[in-house]
Order: structure tokens, then C-alpha cells, then sequence
């Protein structure tokens, strides 16, 4: 099992930066992928970015050249770090682990394991 906890979220101005935290804790075999994802009431939560083992990541195009997903192995820390935010950047952002190594972004039902989500508002 893996325990996932965000933190970071809050409220910022259009243009501003915002760095994302979520701490990992539990079975290293579990987490061999590790995503970012966001959810605005009555739509699909949406994956937009994903770190393999090897490091490479990969990101939707939403945010490709704005957010960047990097991880603290030392402090088993997963970060998103976000600039240029727009209102559209408006949701809750959860971090999520999965068991398979296929590291797809994308695919949001194959992650297994999720954090409570943290807010973000751009205004």
C-alpha cells in the first residue's frame, strides 16, 4: 500500500507560481509511476503530467512549457511546480502512484493509489 499527502495549494493571481507538494510513504514496489492530476466540479479528473523510474517525464499539453514534475527521492517527495498559471489552471490537484511501470498520464483509472487532492485557485 501506498499513502499519498498534498499540500502547497492555494489562492494566487494570473501569471503567478504555485509549487505542489505530495509526500510518499509506503511500498517502494507499488509506486513505479507517479502523476499529477487535476478535477474541477462536473468534469473528469484529468491527468497532466507523469514521472517514470528512469526520471522522464511527461506532460499534457495544457501545461507543457508551464508546470514541471520533479521528485525528491531523498525526502520521498513528489513536486509540481507552476508558472504562468491561468484561471483555467482552476481545480483540485491530486497526486496519484501506480503499481505497473507504464508511466501514461493519461490512463487516470490505472493509477492505484491517491492523495486527498489540494486546491488551487488563479483569479
Amino acid at each position: 500500500h501506498v499513502q499519498l499527502v498534498e499540500s502547497g495549494g492555494g489562492s494566487v493571481q494570473a501569471g503567478g507560481s504555485l509549487t505542489l507538494s505530495c509526500v510518499v510513504s509506503g511500498d517502494t514496489d507499488s509506486r513505479n509511476c507517479m502523476g499529477w492530476f487535476r478535477q474541477v466540479p462536473g468534469k473528469s479528473r484529468e491527468g497532466i503530467a507523469a514521472l517514470d523510474l528512469d526520471g522522464v517525464a511527461r506532460y499534457a499539453d495544457s501545461v507543457k512549457g508551464r508546470f514541471t514534475i520533479s521528485m525528491d527521492t531523498a525526502k520521498n517527495t513528489l513536486y509540481l511546480h507552476m508558472d504562468s498559471l491561468e484561471p483555467e489552471d482552476t481545480a483540485m490537484y491530486y497526486c496519484a502512484a501506480r503499481i505497473t511501470p507504464v508511466c501514461d498520464y493519461a490512463v487516470v483509472r490505472d493509477f492505484n493509489y491517491w492523495g486527498q487532492g489540494t486546491q488551487v485557485t488563479v483569479s
